[in-house]
C-alpha cells in the first residue's frame, strides 16, 4: 500500500515508507479456542480462523490469560526505541489508562509490503478487539513463532492460513507459518508476530506504542504529547471518527472546495473507466503493480481530479461526508463493512455512476468493472470533500 498522507512507520529492514496508521484497519481476529474444546464448533472455528492450532509447540502457560481490555485511542512511532523516560512520562500524563509499547515497522509478509508489529502477546493481546483478545490459541500460536495477518490479506491477498511465508525486509526474511487471520483494531497494520521474533528480523525495538487516553480528545491529547516526544517521532489518532452531518445535508456544490466541482466529477468517472478491465490486485494502486484494490482505483481515480485520497477505504471513507445511499449523487463513494472479523470496518469501496450502477474492484480473481450496486453491509456514501482531503 502507498502513499497515504499520514505516515509515521519509520523506514526499517530495508523497506520504505508507505502507508498511514489511523484508519484503515482492522486486522487480525482468530476464533479458535473460543468454543468449548472438541465441540464441532470449535473444529469449525479453528479450520477458518486458526491453523492447525494443536500443532503448536507453546504451552497453554506461555501467554498470560485475558486481562481488563483497553482501546487504543492514539499511536506513536518513531525511527528507533523510544526512551524509557518518555514512555514513563507518557504513562503518567493526565488521562491516560494504558500505555503498550510495541515494535512497528514497514515489512514484507508473504511478497506484501505492510504494516508489521512485533508485540508481547500477553499484554498486547488487551489492546485488541474483543473476539482478538480473547483468543488464548491466537496468541499462542503468535508467541510460538507464528504471523498472524489480517482478514483482508488472507481473503483478497489470497495468502492461506496455514501456509508458510517470507516475513521480514527486502534483504533478511524468515519462513513463518500463517497461524491466523484477525483484527487489531489498528490502521493499516496488516501483520503481527512476536517481539522476539520481530528481533530475530532485525526490527527496532520499542520503537513505538499505543496509548489508551479515553476521556481526553485524540487530536487534544496529540498536540500536548508531541512536547515530550524526541524528534522525527510521530503521533496519529489511531481510529478517527467518521464525519456524520448533523442535518443530513452536505455543503452546496463548488463551495469553497468543499465538495467536488462538476467538472472535477466528470474527470473521476472518466479516469475510473479508463481501469475497466485491469486485475484485482490487493495493495495495487498503479499500472506498477499490475492492477489495482478497491481503494487504490479510488486514489488513482480522484487523483486524476487533483484530489489526494488516503490509501485505504476506511481512511477514504474520512474524506467528507457520509450521507445515506438513497441520497447518492455520480462521483460519490460507496462504502461497506465486510470483514466478519472486524463489524463495522470500512473493507471495500466503490465509485457510484448514478441509477444504480458503480465501478468496483471486487475482490481477488475479478477485474475493475460496472457492477449494479448491492446495499449488503452496505453503511452509505462519501461526498468527498477535496479542501479537507488536500489541506
Amino acid at each position: 500500500m502507498a502513499k497515504p498522507n499520514r505516515r509515521v512507520l519509520p523506514t526499517i529492514i530495508g523497506v520504505s515508507v508507505v502507508t498511514t496508521l489511523a484508519a484503515n484497519v482492522t486486522v487480525l481476529v482468530a476464533r479458535g479456542g473460543d468454543e468449548p474444546a472438541g465441540t464441532p464448533a470449535a473444529a469449525a472455528q479453528r479450520a477458518r480462523y486458526v491453523a492447525a492450532s494443536d500443532a503448536v509447540s507453546a504451552s497453554p502457560t506461555a501467554v498470560a490469560p485475558q486481562g481488563k481490555r483497553l482501546e487504543p485511542h492514539v499511536m506513536v512511532a518513531a525511527p528507533s526505541t523510544l526512551p524509557a523516560d518518555v514512555v514513563q512520562k507518557v504513562r503518567g500524563a493526565k488521562g491516560v489508562k494504558g500505555v503498550e509499547v510495541v515494535d512497528a515497522v514497514q515489512g514484507m509478509v508473504a511478497g506484501k509490503q505492510v504494516g508489521l508489529m512485533g508485540v508481547n502477546p500477553s499484554t498486547f493481546r488487551n489492546y485488541t478487539p474483543k473476539p482478538t483478545a480473547k483468543s488464548d490459541s491466537l496468541w499462542r500460536n503468535v508467541a510460538s513463532g507464528d504471523v498472524a495477518i489480517s482478514f483482508t490479506m488472507g481473503n483478497d491477498g489470497g495468502v492461506k492460513l496455514g501456509s508458510q511465508v517470507p516475513v521480514g525486509g527486502k534483504r533478511q526474511k524468515s519462513p513463518m507459518r500463517v497461524g491466523a487471520y484477525a483484527t487489531m483494531g489498528i490502521s493499516d497494520v496488516d501483520a503481527v508476530i512476536s517481539h522476539s521474533t520481530a528481533q530475530s528480523l532485525g526490527m527496532p525495538t520499542g520503537n513505538a506504542m499505543l496509548i489508551s487516553v479515553p476521556k481526553a480528545e485524540p487530536k487534544t491529547f496529540i498536540k500536548k504529547l508531541r512536547k515530550v516526544l524526541p524528534k522525527g517521532t510521530k503521533a496519529v489518532a489511531v481510529n478517527p471518527e467518521i464525519d456524520f452531518p448533523e442535518t443530513g445535508e452536505v455543503p452546496e456544490a463548488e463551495a469553497n472546495g468543499q465538495v467536488m466541482t462538476a467538472r472535477q466529477v466528470r474527470t473521476v468517472i472518466k479516469a475510473a473507466h479508463t481501469r475497466l478491465g485491469w486485475p484485482y490486485v490487493w495493495g495495487g494502486e498503479s499500472e506498477a503493480e499490475g492492477g489495482y484494490d478497491c481503494s487504490g482505483l479510488m486514489q488513482y481515480a480522484f487523483a486524476k481530479a487533483g484530489i489526494r485520497l488516503p490509501r485505504v477505504a476506511a481512511d477514504q471513507a474520512r474524506a467528507g461526508w457520509v450521507i445515506p445511499y438513497s441520497k447518492a449523487e455520480p462521483g460519490d463513494m460507496l462504502i461497506w463493512a465486510n470483514d466478519p472479523t472486524a463489524p463495522g470496518y470500512i473493507s471495500h469501496i466503490a465509485l457510484y455512476l448514478g441509477k444504480g450502477k458503480m465501478i468496483a474492484a471486487p475482490r481477488r480473481g475479478t477485474v475493475v468493472q460496472v457492477q449494479n450496486v448491492y446495499t449488503s453491509n452496505m453503511r452509505g456514501a462519501v461526498r468527498v470533500s477535496p479542501r479537507h482531503v488536500n489541506r
